[in-house]
C-alpha cells in the first residue's frame, strides 16, 4: 500500500500558489470560475505511461492529501480509472495501473466490456463511495462501489436502470434513505432513493432543459451535492447544440436542503464555459466537464475540470460568487 503524507500547511500552499500571477479568466467579460494560470493541470505529456487521453476525474481528500480518480482512455479504446495524489492539490502523481479496471469476471464483466470512467466520488463518515459509469455493447450502467483508504477498492453493485448516466450520491440520507441524481436519455436530472443501496426508486425529475438557454439541450448533474447553508449547492452541466456541435458548459443551482427535488434558485448564465484552446481543441470539442469539487473551510470553492476530453484542470471561485450567480442571472 502506498501511504499517504501527513500534511499541515499544505492547503495554504495551493492557496498561496493561486493568487501568484493574475489569472486569465480575470479579464474583462471572463467566467466566474478563475483558471488556474497553469492550467492544464495534468495532460498526456505529465503521464510516464502512453494512453490516448485524460480527462474527468472524481475529487477528495483524505489525510491531508487531494486524491484525483481520473478516467484514461488506453491506446485500445478502453476506459480505466487510474489514481492520483498530490499534496497540495496541484502536482499529481498519477499511477500508470488502474486503480478500477473494467470486470473480466463475475457480474460485472458482462457491463464492463467497453470500460469504466467518470468517477464521481461521495464521503459519508469514513467511507468514501464511487460511483462510475459502466460501458459495454448494452449500453450503459451506473456503478457503485466503496474504498476507506483509495489503496483498495470494493465494488457494491450496478444501480439504476439502463442507460442512466451521471451518478452522483448525496453525501448523507435525507429522510433516512440514500439519494442519488442521475441523468436519464430523456436528458433532465433525476433523482431516485434507497434503503440499501442496493434497490433505488421513487424517482421524481429534479431540472430539465430549457428551451433558448445556454442548458437546452441536456443537462447533467456534474458532480455530488455540496451541502451548505440554505441547501444543496448542486454544479452541473449543460449542452446546447450550435452549427460547430454540442458545446458544454458548466451552471450552478441550489437545491431544497428538506426535498433535494425542488430547484430553489438556478444560474440563467453558465459560470465556466470553454474558451482556452485547451477547452476548445481535443478529443471532444467545446467541452468544460466536471465529476466534483473541493469547498474548503474558508469558502473557496476548487473545481477540478476536463477540458475538450484532453486534460485535466482546476478552476477556482468563491461559493458566495456562485451563490450569486444562482440568485442574480
Amino acid at each position: 500500500p502506498l501511504p499517504f503524507p501527513t500534511l499541515n500547511s499544505k492547503l495554504s500552499t495551493l492557496n498561496s500558489k493561486l493568487q501568484r500571477g493574475r489569472p486569465v479568466s480575470q479579464r474583462q467579460g471572463r467566467d466566474v470560475v478563475h483558471r488556474w494560470p497553469g492550467n492544464p493541470l495534468i495532460s498526456v505529456d505529465d503521464l510516464t505511461f502512453q494512453c490516448i487521453d485524460i480527462h474527468n476525474a472524481g475529487i477528495a481528500q483524505i489525510e491531508g492529501a487531494v486524491v484525483l480518480l481520473t478516467t484514461i482512455e488506453s491506446l485500445e479504446g478502453r476506459c480505466s480509472i487510474h489514481r492520483a495524489v498530490s499534496p497540495d492539490g496541484l502536482e499529481f502523481e498519477i499511477e500508470a495501473a488502474p486503480f478500477l479496471a473494467p470486470a473480466e469476471k463475475g457480474p460485472f464483466a458482462k457491463y464492463e466490456s467497453q470500460g469504466v470512467r467518470d468517477p464521481r466520488i461521495t464521503r459519508m463518515d469514513d467511507t468514501f463511495f464511487v460511483t462510475y459509469l459502466a460501458e459495454s455493447e448494452h449500453g450503459f450502467r451506473i456503478a457503485l462501489a466503496r474504498t476507506d483508504d483509495f489503496v483498495t477498492i470494493e465494488r457494491i453493485g450496478l444501480i439504476g436502470e439502463p442507460d442512466l448516466k451521471n451518478g452522483a450520491l448525496f453525501p448523507r440520507k435525507i429522510d433516512g434513505r440514500y439519494a442519488l441524481l442521475t441523468r436519464p436519455a430523456t436528458g433532465s436530472i433525476w433523482i431516485t432513493y434507497s434503503d440499501d443501496l442496493e434497490f433505488w426508486g421513487d424517482s421524481t425529475v429534479v431540472m430539465s432543459p430549457r428551451a433558448g438557454y445556454w442548458d437546452s439541450n441536456r443537462v447533467g448533474a456534474a458532480g455530488p451535492p455540496i451541502e451548505i447553508d440554505g441547501g444543496w449547492l448542486l454544479l452541473y452541466y449543460g449542452v446546447k447544440g450550435t452549427s460547430g456541435g454540442p458545446l458544454f458548459r458548466i451552471g450552478a443551482a441550489l437545491l431544497d436542503p428538506d426535498d433535494p427535488s425542488r430547484v430553489v434558485c438556478r444560474c440563467n448564465i453558465p459560470i465556466l464555459a470553454p474558451r482556452e484552446h485547451y477547452e476548445r481543441v481535443g478529443d471532444v470539442s467545446n467541452l468544460v466537464f466536471s465529476c466534483g469539487a473541493i469547498l474548503e473551510k474558508d469558502g473557496m470553492f476548487k473545481l477540478y475540470y476536463g477540458g475538450a476530453d484532453s486534460c485535466i484542470c482546476l478552476g477556482t471561485a468563491r461559493i458566495e460568487q456562485i451563490l450569486d450567480y444562482c440568485q442574480m442571472h
